[in-house]
Protein backbone atom coordinates (compact mmCIF):
# COMPACT_ATOMS: atom_id res chain seq x y z
CA UNK A 1 0.00 0.00 0.00
CA UNK A 2 1.40 3.63 -0.47
CA UNK A 3 0.13 7.29 -0.16
CA UNK A 4 -3.94 7.21 1.15
CA UNK A 5 -4.32 3.32 1.43
CA UNK A 6 -4.28 2.78 -2.44
CA UNK A 7 -2.68 -0.41 -4.11
CA UNK A 8 0.19 -0.06 -6.52
CA UNK A 9 -0.01 -0.89 -9.41
CA UNK A 10 3.84 -1.82 -9.51
CA UNK A 11 3.72 -5.48 -8.42
CA UNK A 12 6.06 -8.08 -7.78
CA UNK A 13 5.06 -9.66 -11.12
CA UNK A 14 5.55 -5.77 -12.74
CA UNK A 15 8.96 -5.51 -11.54
CA UNK A 16 9.52 -9.33 -12.55
CA UNK A 17 8.76 -8.71 -16.26
CA UNK A 18 10.75 -5.47 -16.35
CA UNK A 19 13.88 -7.19 -15.41
CA UNK A 20 13.42 -10.02 -17.73
CA UNK A 21 13.66 -7.83 -20.57
CA UNK A 22 15.81 -5.11 -19.70
CA UNK A 23 19.46 -4.64 -21.68
CA UNK A 24 21.36 -2.79 -19.07
CA UNK A 25 22.84 -2.99 -15.60
CA UNK A 26 19.73 -3.22 -13.45
CA UNK A 27 21.35 -1.62 -10.39
CA UNK A 28 22.77 0.82 -13.03
CA UNK A 29 21.77 5.00 -13.53
CA UNK A 30 18.55 4.13 -15.58
CA UNK A 31 17.73 1.08 -13.89
CA UNK A 32 15.46 -0.08 -10.79
CA UNK A 33 16.90 2.17 -7.97
CA UNK A 34 16.31 5.21 -10.48
CA UNK A 35 12.73 3.76 -11.11
CA UNK A 36 12.32 4.13 -7.73
CA UNK A 37 13.44 7.47 -6.93
CA UNK A 38 11.40 8.78 -9.77
CA UNK A 39 8.13 6.99 -8.60
CA UNK A 40 9.04 8.58 -5.01
CA UNK A 41 9.30 12.50 -6.76
CA UNK A 42 6.22 11.72 -8.40
CA UNK A 43 4.24 10.93 -5.79
CA UNK A 44 5.56 13.71 -3.53
CA UNK A 45 5.01 15.99 -6.47
CA UNK A 46 1.01 14.73 -6.91
CA UNK A 47 0.16 15.57 -3.67
CA UNK A 48 0.62 19.04 -4.89
CA UNK A 49 -0.02 18.70 -8.65
CA UNK A 50 -3.21 16.33 -8.43
CA UNK A 51 -1.86 14.79 -11.71
CA UNK A 52 -3.28 11.57 -12.48
CA UNK A 53 -1.44 8.88 -9.51
CA UNK A 54 -1.42 5.71 -11.84
CA UNK A 55 0.17 7.37 -14.66
CA UNK A 56 2.71 9.55 -12.96
CA UNK A 57 3.57 5.52 -11.32
CA UNK A 58 3.48 3.97 -14.30
CA UNK A 59 5.81 6.46 -16.45
CA UNK A 60 8.66 5.80 -13.14
CA UNK A 61 8.74 2.33 -13.97
CA UNK A 62 8.36 2.37 -18.12
CA UNK A 63 9.98 5.76 -19.20
CA UNK A 64 13.37 4.15 -19.12
CA UNK A 65 12.59 0.61 -19.41
CA UNK A 66 13.81 -0.22 -22.71
CA UNK A 67 17.12 1.48 -22.56
CA UNK A 68 20.33 -0.23 -25.09
CA UNK A 69 22.20 2.23 -23.77
CA UNK A 70 22.97 4.38 -20.67
CA UNK A 71 23.95 7.37 -22.45
CA UNK A 72 23.06 8.19 -26.43
CA UNK A 73 19.87 6.31 -27.16
CA UNK A 74 17.61 8.94 -28.50
CA UNK A 75 14.44 6.38 -29.28
CA UNK A 76 14.27 5.02 -25.90
CA UNK A 77 11.34 7.43 -25.22
CA UNK A 78 9.34 5.68 -28.33
CA UNK A 79 10.54 2.19 -27.07
CA UNK A 80 8.97 2.85 -23.73
CA UNK A 81 5.59 3.99 -25.36
CA UNK A 82 5.17 0.73 -27.39
CA UNK A 83 6.09 -1.33 -24.38
CA UNK A 84 3.35 0.56 -22.84
CA UNK A 85 1.25 -0.55 -25.22
CA UNK A 86 2.27 -4.16 -25.05
CA UNK A 87 1.93 -4.38 -21.29
CA UNK A 88 -2.09 -2.45 -21.00
CA UNK A 89 -4.17 -4.84 -20.54
CA UNK A 90 -2.23 -7.54 -19.24
CA UNK A 91 0.15 -6.10 -16.82
CA UNK A 92 -1.54 -3.12 -16.22
CA UNK A 93 -5.19 -1.66 -16.93
CA UNK A 94 -5.80 2.03 -17.57
CA UNK A 95 -8.05 3.93 -19.04
CA UNK A 96 -7.98 5.48 -22.80
CA UNK A 97 -6.98 9.24 -21.57
CA UNK A 98 -4.14 7.71 -19.53
CA UNK A 99 -2.77 5.71 -21.76
CA UNK A 100 -2.07 8.39 -24.03
CA UNK A 101 -0.87 10.86 -21.45
CA UNK A 102 1.78 8.11 -20.23
CA UNK A 103 2.59 7.44 -24.03
CA UNK A 104 3.17 10.90 -24.57
CA UNK A 105 5.42 11.05 -21.39
CA UNK A 106 7.54 8.27 -22.31
CA UNK A 107 8.44 9.31 -25.72
CA UNK A 108 8.78 13.05 -24.88
CA UNK A 109 10.61 12.73 -21.71
CA UNK A 110 14.06 13.48 -22.74
CA UNK A 111 13.46 16.12 -25.01
CA UNK A 112 13.29 19.06 -22.43
CA UNK A 113 10.12 20.10 -23.40
CA UNK A 114 8.21 21.97 -20.53
CA UNK A 115 4.83 22.76 -21.77
CA UNK A 116 1.90 19.68 -21.36
CA UNK A 117 -1.16 18.38 -19.47
CA UNK A 118 0.06 18.73 -15.70
CA UNK A 119 0.32 15.16 -15.60
CA UNK A 120 2.68 14.53 -17.95
CA UNK A 121 4.54 17.82 -16.57
CA UNK A 122 4.42 15.78 -12.98
CA UNK A 123 5.97 12.58 -15.09
CA UNK A 124 8.65 14.46 -16.81
CA UNK A 125 9.46 16.42 -13.07
CA UNK A 126 9.62 13.68 -11.44
CA UNK A 127 12.27 12.24 -13.50
CA UNK A 128 14.56 15.64 -14.13
CA UNK A 129 14.79 15.75 -10.17
CA UNK A 130 16.76 12.50 -10.10
CA UNK A 131 19.56 13.77 -11.99
CA UNK A 132 21.87 14.27 -9.31
CA UNK A 133 22.81 10.47 -10.25
CA UNK A 134 25.17 11.87 -12.47
CA UNK A 135 26.47 14.33 -11.22
CA UNK A 136 23.97 17.43 -11.77
CA UNK A 137 21.76 19.81 -9.76
CA UNK A 138 18.31 20.33 -10.90
CA UNK A 139 18.03 23.20 -12.68
CA UNK A 140 14.33 25.13 -11.55
CA UNK A 141 14.35 26.51 -14.98
CA UNK A 142 14.08 23.11 -16.79
CA UNK A 143 11.41 21.76 -14.23
CA UNK A 144 7.65 22.32 -15.29
CA UNK A 145 5.77 22.51 -12.32
CA UNK A 146 6.15 25.12 -9.72
CA UNK A 147 5.55 22.15 -7.30
CA UNK A 148 8.46 20.83 -8.90
CA UNK A 149 10.66 24.26 -8.37
CA UNK A 150 9.78 24.37 -4.54
CA UNK A 151 13.11 24.64 -3.01
CA UNK A 152 12.37 21.90 -0.48
CA UNK A 153 11.49 19.97 -3.32
CA UNK A 154 14.55 20.32 -5.17
CA UNK A 155 16.70 19.92 -1.77
CA UNK A 156 14.28 16.12 -0.88
CA UNK A 157 15.35 14.87 -3.98
CA UNK A 158 18.68 15.99 -4.95
CA UNK A 159 20.00 14.85 -1.36
CA UNK A 160 18.14 11.34 -2.62
CA UNK A 161 19.32 10.99 -6.01
CA UNK A 162 22.91 11.73 -4.60
CA UNK A 163 22.71 9.26 -1.95
CA UNK A 164 21.32 6.63 -4.48
CA UNK A 165 18.17 6.51 -1.75
CA UNK A 166 15.39 4.12 -3.41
Amino acid sequence: MIGLNRMTLITRTFIQRLRAQFKLDWQGIHGAPHWARVRANGLRLTERTHARLEVVELFAFLHDSRRHDDYGDPLHGARAAQYVEELRGDLFEIDDEGFELLRFACVYHSDGLIDADITIQTCWDADRLDIGRVGIRPDPLRLCTAAAREPEVLDWAYERSIQGVR
